[in-house]
């Protein structure tokens, strides 16, 4: 007598689905990383187009450099408050939601670029860009790493979504700058253009994060709002402002490169191109990028090491080169600089993560992005102001030497927690 099985290739393997969620396939979950994936470099994209635009804008209605940090920094505070007020929910409504809530934010900002485009306009469409970049940033990143151990069935995958989730967010950065140089450098309508093709994008990626599974399990009970809390997990006080400073340092660099490096571009070396202003912004982000998947097998403490070298040495370079007015030495030194902080970013991102369990993860995670978006806009807002009263060369060696300086303090605190 036989029995009759199915093959057993015929039936996709299910797996649990958190409390009031509904069940899914593990290829819809490996679906839904790279949807999240394809979101998280859009939104990362968006936040960068207007750097190589800021000189056009500048042209165009004649205000100081000083304005240009002010537009800047309403994007930093955006970040801070978005993830101050909203970056820690993804633990109790779910990881997607937050996401398209985000995506949604990017929409309205492109709107404000296309059609409100004065000083006032731009201050509030970079204030929405960053509210969206705040909600998105720590919920990404710990969706991802869910999604790719329920994909693949394996808690260790989860290193490798760490590894993609640095390089799209820094990776999108840089993306985001070469886009908006290329198109107002090639393509008529500089103020315009580059925002439609993200409008596209961002539809796009809408659409494609609603067919992504949720991955976080619903209160049994409802939960009272508080904001969110800079406040180190128990016993790991040390560790987890380790990690927020090196943070905190690696951003204050990539600041430096969204904000004022074409001014410094255009006044210390007469280089007004936008596809160049561009082009310098893409190479630090890319460089942080690329630098995470070269290096990806080193141990943690071999990584921050070799990002402390690295961004200290690039940084070096780049005030040599500034002082010797050698604009290749000031890209050149940027971009080693920044494939430092790439690894530097990384590794805090990662240790924060690890401290934690999961159902807490996104919690500690916002706390450690907010520390470092505050390295991303406090700093520039200070160069900005410097500028009113100091000549570039001074200010911008001073800024070299304080990230210098905070670098390699609280990268060497991170890497003997390593």
């Amino acid at each position: 007598m036989s029995t009759l099985t199915a093959p057993s290739h015929t039936v996709e393997p299910v797996v649990e689905a958190p409390r009031g969620r509904r069940p899914h396939t593990r290829r819809r979950h490996g679906f839904g990383f790279w949807a999240v994936a394809f979101a998280f470099l859009s939104v990362m994209a968006f936040a960068t187009v207007p750097a190589p635009l800021y000189v056009i804008y500048q042209a165009r209605d004649g205000f100081p450099t000083f304005t240009t940090t002010v537009v800047f920094a309403a994007y930093g505070v955006g970040v801070v408050a978005a993830l101050y007020l909203a970056g820690h929910l993804s633990d109790v409504h779910g990881r997607r939601p937050l996401i398209l809530v985000s995506i949604a934010l990017e929409l309205v900002a492109a709107v404000l670029f296309l059609l409100w485009n004065d000083v006032s306009g731009l201050i509030v469409a970079r204030l929405v860009t960053g509210l969206g970049v705040g909600l998105l940033t720590a919920t990404a990143t710990a969706h991802l790493g869910e999604l790719r151990v329920r994909a693949t069935g394996s808690p260790s995958s989860a290193a490798g979504a760490g590894v993609v989730a640095g390089v799209v967010n820094l990776g999108g950065l840089s993306l985001g700058a070469l886009v908006g140089g290329a198109l107002a450098e090639f393509v008529g309508q500089p103020l315009m253009v580059p925002y439609v093709v993200f409008v596209v994008a961002l539809v796009v990626a809408f659409a494609v994060v609603l067919a992504a599974p949720e991955t976080v399990d619903r209160p049994s009970s409802p939960v009272a709002y508080r904001p969110q809390r800079l406040q180190a997990p128990e016993g790991k006080g040390a560790a987890f402002w380790a990690a927020g400073t090196a943070a905190f340092a690696a951003l204050a660099v990539q600041g430096l490169f969204t904000s004022v490096a074409p001014t410094f571009l255009g006044t210390t070396f007469h280089v007004t191109d936008r596809l160049a202003a561009g082009a310098t912004t893409f190479g630090v982000f890319a460089a942080s990028a690329v630098s995470q998947i070269v290096f990806a097998r080193l141990a943690q403490r071999a990584q921050i090491r070799l990002g402390m070298v690295l961004l200290v040495g690039g940084l070096v370079i780049l005030a040599v080169a500034a002082v010797l007015l050698q604009v290749a030495g000031f890209i050149g030194g940027g971009v080693i600089a920044g494939a430092g902080v790439g690894l530097l970013f990384r590794a805090a991102i990662g240790s924060a993560g690890a401290l934690v369990e999961p159902a807490r993860r996104g919690g500690v995670l916002a706390a450690t992005f907010l520390i470092a978006y505050a390295g991303l806009t406090v700093p520039v807002v200070a160069v900005g102001a410097a500028l009113l009263v100091l000549p570039t060369l001074p200010v911008l060696l001073g800024y070299v030497v304080f990230v210098i300086v905070l670098a390699v303090v609280a990268g060497s605190r991170l890497a003997a927690r390593a």
